[in-house]
């Protein structure tokens, strides 16, 4: 499992530095073509080992922006009893 920016994304910047693994990428360097910021499956740990909640999302002054996400390639799962598409964090 990693976690996924949704479209609701205000393109801020707050989870791109918070991101300890790098895995954020802004919409120019999305390669999926999407207009929104990318989180790579492959190297998103989840902050497992960093922070007791992804980083990003707890940066994040969006609610509901930062999911869950199970994409194929992704990283194996390391947080248990989570939802694909559930809000990583919720004010």
């Amino acid at each position: 499992m990693a976690v996924k920016i949704t479209d609701i994304c205000i393109n801020c910047d707050a989870c791109l530095d918070e991101c300890p693994t790098e895995s954020i990428v802004d919409n120019d360097e999305n390669p999926t073509g999407e207009d929104i910021y990318y989180v790579n499956p492959q190297t998103c740990t989840e902050c497992i080992g960093d922070n007791d909640e992804p980083a990003c999302a707890e940066a994040c002054p969006t609610e509901g922006c930062i999911v869950w996400d199970a994409r194929d390639g992704a990283a194996q799962p390391v947080r248990e009893g989570m939802t694909e598409g559930e809000p990583c964090v919720e004010d």
